[in-house]
C-alpha cells in the first residue's frame, strides 16, 4: 500500500471505528429519581400547620415537588394573602438552591455579585423555605409564611420534616 492509498483509507477506518464504538455503547436510559408524592406533601403541610398552631401561631404552608410544582397548600384564616405567594416562593428558593432560604438569603447579602438575585421573580430572599431531602437527594421543599417572622416560619417547617420523615434536613 502506497502512502497515498493509506491516507485515503484513514478517514474510512476512523468512521468505521467510531461506528463500532457507538454500536456497543449502552442506549440512553431514563433518569431514576425520587420525588415528592401528594400524600407526603399533604402530611408535611398538616405537620407544618400543627407545629405553628402548637406555638400559638397562624401560618400558610406550601409544599412543592422537585420540579417546583405546587402539590399542597394550607392557609389559616387570619393570614394575610401576600403570605401565600411568599410561602410558595420560599419553597421554590429552597428547592432551587438546595439550602434553606434563610441561609441562602444570608449568603446572598454577603456577596456583592449576588445583589441582583432579588430581581428574579421566582426567588424570595427571606427565611421560611426548607428543602425536603431523602438521604442527600432533594425531592421538594416546604415554604412557610405568616407565622410571625422567618425564624418561626422555618422552625415550623423543620419540625414538620422531623415529625414526618424523622430527620430535619
Amino acid at each position: 500500500m502506497t502512502k497515498m492509498q493509506w491516507l485515503s483509507t484513514t478517514p474510512v477506518c476512523g468512521v468505521l471505528l467510531m461506528t463500532a464504538v457507538h454500536a456497543f455503547a449502552a442506549p440512553p436510559a431514563p433518569l431514576q429519581q425520587s420525588n415528592m408524592s401528594l400524600p407526603l406533601a399533604n402530611a408535611l403541610v398538616e405537620a407544618t400547620m400543627s407545629a405553628c398552631h402548637a406555638q400559638g401561631r397562624v401560618a400558610v404552608a406550601a409544599v412543592i415537588d422537585r420540579g417546583g410544582h405546587l402539590l399542597s397548600l394550607q392557609r389559616d384564616d387570619r393570614v394575610g394573602p401576600h403570605n401565600t405567594d411568599a410561602a410558595i416562593k420560599k419553597a421554590f428558593t429552597a428547592l432551587s438552591t438546595k439550602t434553606p432560604s434563610r441561609i441562602f438569603a444570608e449568603n446572598a447579602r454577603k456577596n456583592p455579585e449576588s445583589n441582583n438575585l432579588n430581581t428574579i421573580d421566582s426567588l424570595l430572599l427571606i427565611g421560611g423555605g426548607v428543602p425536603v431531602k431523602v438521604g442527600d437527594e432533594v425531592i421538594g421543599a416546604i415554604g412557610v409564611g405568616g407565622a410571625g417572622g422567618s425564624v418561626f416560619d422555618e422552625a415550623c417547617a423543620l419540625e414538620a420534616i422531623d415529625k414526618v420523615l424523622g430527620t430535619a434536613k
